[in-house]
């Protein structure tokens, strides 16, 4: 990659060109204009701005990997992850939602639906009128989602029947269109699962309680409940019995699209505690003219520019996946590497940054609360930080 000699050392340092780094900048304008003076409200009631969705693909950062006949930009998942960390930025909760709706729902169906699904739902997710979300995880699954899924899927016809339950569904309380697994062969266990989109007006199908978080407050999560969930079969992706392929690929590129989603929110939890040493006065002096301050600062800044370069390389890594890559080899430890760092670096990035805030840190209503709030579901979400050990070492072991 070749950088203009007009690039600043922080931009030749990240690696950027200057159209990244342009996409990173006006998404960051958009975000903080647009979606910031959501993210309090969002936070207070577990408010869902419906505004929010159309705004953002009337804007173009929906489909941003899609081709434009389908109402996508045409860029990649590089450009994909610099949206995502802007966003980060000034709301995490619709950041969030933006991932479950643009890489778990709009993407995993560009990449593995036929030509006619794609005709049929991709310019409504793109353009923010449809809201999307995977369904994946069941009560009493969680790491073990393959092998414990219990959701099956029946032919009946020219149908499916889906029975079963999904839990902890991000989007799945607003969803209008959802990309849910199912076991169409029980016995043949992770290899007898098959994908299906499911609209939120078929019969059989109901939101069966929105869940209230921790963090994250405002990005909609839901039980969903699937009984004799009429699905027509034209809606299977990928072929029966084939959807463990869609999954593993669809998890890779999650973890590589989250360790942006934790860049973001370490970056703005360093520019609030920057702004707070600089205002916050302490025995006459702002708390920046003391040493130990000014050391958690610089270290927030070297982890950062660490996660940075690491979510970068692994984004570029996953950007050319092939369709039913993944799940194996160097891009599954890669990605799996990628987001355990990130999580865990952004969790001590948090913690510096209330710590530097003091007492007013410890309150619910400041934005840096709300940021540390968030921290421990990055380290959950898209298989645990234990999960993400085994990926890599069974991965170091197996060469």
């Amino acid at each position: 990659m070749t950088l203009t000699t007009t690039a600043s050392a922080a931009q030749r340092f990240s690696g950027l060109s200057d159209d990244e780094q342009q996409i990173l900048d006006q998404a960051d304008h958009f975000a903080r204009n647009e979606l910031y003076p959501l993210s309090k409200r969002m936070d207070d009631e577990e408010w869902w701005p419906a505004e929010a969705f159309p705004k953002i693909g009337a804007t173009g950062y929906f489909g941003v990997p899609v081709p434009e006949r389908y109402g996508g930009i045409g860029l990649d998942l590089f450009a994909s992850g610099l949206v995502v960390q802007a966003f980060a930025r000034w709301n995490h909760a619709l950041a969030l939602s933006w991932v479950a709706h643009e890489n778990l729902c709009l993407y995993n169906i560009y990449r593995n639906a036929d030509e006619q699904q794609r005709e049929r739902y991709l310019p409504g997710l793109c353009s923010g009128r449809q809201v999307g979300a995977l369904g994946l995880t069941e009560p009493g699954a969680g790491s073990d989602a393959l092998g414990s899924m219990r959701t099956t899927a029946t032919r009946d016809g020219d149908d499916y029947l889906l029975n079963g339950t999904k839990i902890y569904i991000t989007n799945g309380a607003v969803a209008d269109t959802l990309l849910v697994y199912a076991k169409t062969d029980k016995d043949r266990g992770a290899k007898g699962i098959s994908a299906f989109i499911v609209e939120k007006g078929f019969a059989g199908f109901k939101v069966a309680q929105k869940l209230t978080k921790m963090g994250f407050r405002g990005s909609q999560t839901a039980e969903l409940v699937f009984e004799d969930c009429r699905v027509p079969a034209a809606n299977l992706v990928g072929g029966e019995d084939q959807g463990v392929k869609v999954v593993m690929s669809g998890l890779d590129l999650e973890r590589a699209m989250v360790a942006p989603l934790c860049l973001g929110i370490a970056e703005r939890a360093l520019q609030l505690a920057i702004d707070y040493a600089r205002t916050r006065q302490q025995f006459g002096r702002p708390i920046s003219d003391f040493q130990m301050i000014r050391g958690k600062l610089a270290d927030m800044y070297v982890w950062i520019e660490s996660m940075r370069v690491f979510t970068y390389q692994a984004l570029r890594a996953a950007n050319d996946l092939e369709i039913g890559g993944g799940g194996r080899g160097d891009i599954h430890m890669i990605t799996a590497a990628s987001v355990m760092f990130a999580a865990e670096t952004m969790n001590k990035v948090l913690n510096e940054a209330v710590q530097i805030h003091g007492g007013a840190g410890y309150i619910w209503e400041s934005e840096v609360n709300r940021l540390y709030r968030s921290i421990k579901l990055l380290e959950i979400g898209a298989g645990t930080t234990e999960i993400r050990k085994v990926i890599i070492s069974d991965e170091l072991l197996r060469r």
